[in-house]
Formats: C-alpha cells, structure tokens, sequence
C-alpha cells in the first residue's frame, strides 16, 4: 500500500489523516492495518519513532461505531504518564470528526477527579496500569465493555514491575477480547507474558532488535570518569549551531539532579531537568518549553525514554551506558525521526566498557570513536559511586577477608540454650504433669 487513501478507511479518518499532512503509512502502519481488523490476537516488534500509535488506532477507530454505552470498549495500557498525554492527545487528532470519547488516566493526580472523569462515559480509555487497577478495584470504572486491549512498550511495563497490574487487569477483561501487544523488544519475560494471555498470536516485525535507524550517526568517547564527562558535555553544548535541541540521558534520579546542577551555572535558562520524583505539572511544562525551543537541553532518565512526545531533537547524549544494550536504541532512537538526520554521542568510562561492546554486538558495528578535545579538563573528582571502597579489615564482609582481630566463638559459646534443666530432663522423664485440672488426676481421686 503505497498511500493512506489506499487503506479501506472512512471518509473521517480520510480527512484526519489529510489534516495531519500523513500521505505514506510507514511499515509498521502497513503490515499492521489488516491483522487488527481481522480480529486476531496481534504481537507488533518495531523500534521507538516507528509510528506505533497510528499502527493500532487507524484499524480501532477503523472498526469503533459510535455508541453512547457508559462503560469503554477499548483499552489502552501505556507504562508512563506522560505517554498517556500523548496517546490521548493523538487519538483526539485520528479522530476530529468522529464523535470519539477518550479519556486519559494515571497516578501522580486526585483519584477523585479521574473518578468523575471516567463516569461520564468513554469510547476508549487510555492508562497506566497502576491507576486503572485502583478505578477498577474502586468500581469507579468497569471494564466488562471491553473489546479490544492494547499494551504499549509491554517490554517497559515489565521492567518496571507492572507484571502483577497487568495479569490483574487481563484476568478481569472478558474472554472474549481482542489482545493487541507492541513491543520494542522481544525478550524472555516479554514471550512468556505472550504464552500467558495471547491466543495464536500474529507476529508484525519491521525491524530486528538493535538495529541502528540509518538517518543516526553515532559517536562515542572514552572518558575517565562522571565529572570529566560533565565537562566535556559543557564543551560541546556551547556549540549553539549544531546542538540545536539535545536530550540527555542519564541513569538515574541522582544523577539528573547532580548533572543539571552543573549544567544550570553554566547554560541557565537553556537547560531543563525531568524524573520520576518531578511533579507531573513540571515535567509537563519541561516538555513543552523542550518542544518549543524555549530550553535547548533536557537532562531525564530511562524511564522517560520513551514516554517523551519529543521533536526534532539534533542530538540524544548518552552520559551513561545502559546496563541493557537494548535501553541504547530505545535513547538514540528519540532522534532521526520522521526521516530526519540526528546523532548520537555515547559516554563511557573504563567500566563502561563491556557494556559498549555489548550494545556493539548488538547492532552488529562498531561506534566511531571520539579522541578527548584537548580543551576538556580531565577532573580528578570521583563521585561517592566512583571513589574506592575502603575495606575494614577487622570488620570483614566474610571470613575469607577476617584480620587478625577476627576470631571464631569459642566452643563453650557455640552451644544452643536448651531452657534449663527442666526442659532438659525434668520435662522429658515425666511428661505433662498431673494438676488439678486434669481430667485423669479428677477421675481417679473420685474412684478412691
């Protein structure tokens, strides 16, 4: 299908689609449309800026007549809160002139609102699966309607521990039920969840995990440790012309607030910081001024990787190497979008290393490595993670370590308190003692 008008569309989403300038569906849009509409149970694989979203909703919304039943039909199960935002906020643009009711719901806000909200009625909600299972265990929300499932980043909502929401919320679904899963990834815990809940899933592939996007050049520098790479990273950034908009992705909450300190002296106004312990309204309006080129540098986390509605970002900095090799292309793959070119540039340490071969074993190529301007000051200043452990000799971790003010206990301090002489013999020669309660003593008196 070379166009949208291709597709076997109403008039609506024709003129929706014609409104948001989309005339090519990308390849994940593509094999995807005919497997949703038949009705089949659909696992999807394809990267991050694939197009995901429009995937499942052209068919849902393809295939959702217009009722005005209280309970939703379809639901969607995102992993953050700022990915609901964006998903409801997508679903509202497929669908302007459909009379459409979606609702967006997640935690960091009053329940009691959401509450109301989701009373009034909706076609299809969109949630994180902490919050819906509260409105659902609550009986605020009712999900005996439900048509059609779609989990999200499924692969993130594992990591993230929302494997026990997910099984809850599934089991109270109706049986019969359209499951539609998209995934980044293909892991173990992702085929079991699969085994578990699917039936005779169709398979939609459009790229093997870790391929690299062709339209992002990567590059990588070998740095000594967490505060020569801030200075490098201050080096590069005065570079207005070509770092234009950069993301930068640090491991976690910590260091975020550690780096954009440093960051903040230095650029000010142009930088900007987000993580799971900012207030949503915060973390908002960050990511509204990023997209509006009012602040030129965002520092976040892994976990806002990709639930980030992010555009034309010239650069993504990895000032860490991710533990997973797959978390890699998830970062990078929030720049070249839309066929647009980006780069990449990866910060490593020493102990970093297996790590950036990992992810180069993964892809499948080499990253072009960076020599250290000359410019960069290397800094001697360890953070408490990088400074060496100091190891107490006479209070050792296990013996194999013990000095000499180590000893074993002595013998006579190795036995066990076995309670004293009466439990020890008295007890066990005459068993339960004969008292005035019990029924035997009693009997035998008055036989007597």
């Amino acid at each position: 299908m070379e166009t949208f008008t291709d597709f076997n569309i109403s008039n609506q989403l024709q003129y929706a689609m014609s409104d948001l300038g989309f005339e090519k569906p990308t390849p994940i849009q593509a094999q995807s449309f005919s497997v949703i509409m038949s009705g089949t149970d659909m696992v999807g694989i394809a990267q991050t800026g694939t197009g995901k979203t429009l995937a499942y909703m052209l068919p849902i919304l393809q295939d959702l007549k217009f009722s005005k039943e209280i309970n939703p039909r379809v639901l969607v199960l995102v992993p953050t809160r700022e990915l609901v935002i964006q998903v409801v906020e997508e679903i509202e643009k497929f669908g302007k002139y459909a009379s459409i009711r979606v609702k967006g719901v997640f935690g960091g806000t009053n329940i009691n609102r959401q509450k109301e909200d989701v009373a009034q009625g909706s076609d299809i909600i969109v949630a994180t699966p902490g919050r819906l299972y509260d409105l659902v265990v609550s009986r605020a929300l009712q999900l005996k309607a439900i048509k059609k499932v779609v989990i999200d980043e499924v692969d993130v909502m594992l990591d993230l521990g929302f494997r026990f929401q997910l099984t809850n919320i599934l089991e109270l679904l109706p049986n019969k039920r359209q499951n539609i899963m998209f995934s980044a990834t293909m892991t173990d815990d992702v085929n079991v969840f699969i085994h578990d809940f699917f039936i005779a899933p169709t398979t939609v592939s459009v790229a093997v995990s870790g391929t690299p996007l062709e339209t992002i050049k990567q590059f990588a520098y070998s740095v000594p440790n967490f505060y020569t790479k801030a200075n490098l990273l201050k080096y590069l950034l005065q570079n207005e012309s070509d770092f234009k908009k950069v993301l930068v992705f640090v491991p976690n909450k910590k260091s975020a607030d550690l780096l954009f300190d440093i960051l903040d002296e230095f650029f000010g106004s142009e930088v900007a910081v987000i993580h799971s312990n900012k207030t949503q309204n915060y973390r908002i309006r960050s990511i509204e001024n990023f997209n509006a080129e009012k602040t030129r540098i965002l520092v976040t986390t892994d976990v806002m990787s990709r639930g980030l509605d992010l555009e034309r970002i010239s650069h993504v900095i990895n000032f860490d190497v991710p533990y997973f090799p797959e978390n890699y292309m998830h970062r990078i793959g929030r720049t070249g979008r839309a066929e647009q070119e980006g780069t990449s540039i990866l910060l490593y340490t020493p102990n970093e290393e297996n790590a950036k071969q990992a992810i180069e074993d993964l892809m499948g190529i080499k990253i072009t490595e960076m020599q250290l301007p000359g410019e960069v000051e290397v800094s001697t200043q360890l953070t408490f993670e990088e400074q060496p452990q100091i190891i107490e000799i006479n209070n050792p971790q296990n013996l194999e370590e013990a000095g000499p003010a180590f000893h074993e206990k002595k013998e006579k301090n190795k036995k066990e308190n076995l309670g004293g002489s009466y439990n020890r013999t008295i007890k066990q020669k005459y068993k339960k003692p004969k008292t005035r309660g019990d029924k035997n003593f009693r009997k035998n008196k008055r036989g007597k």
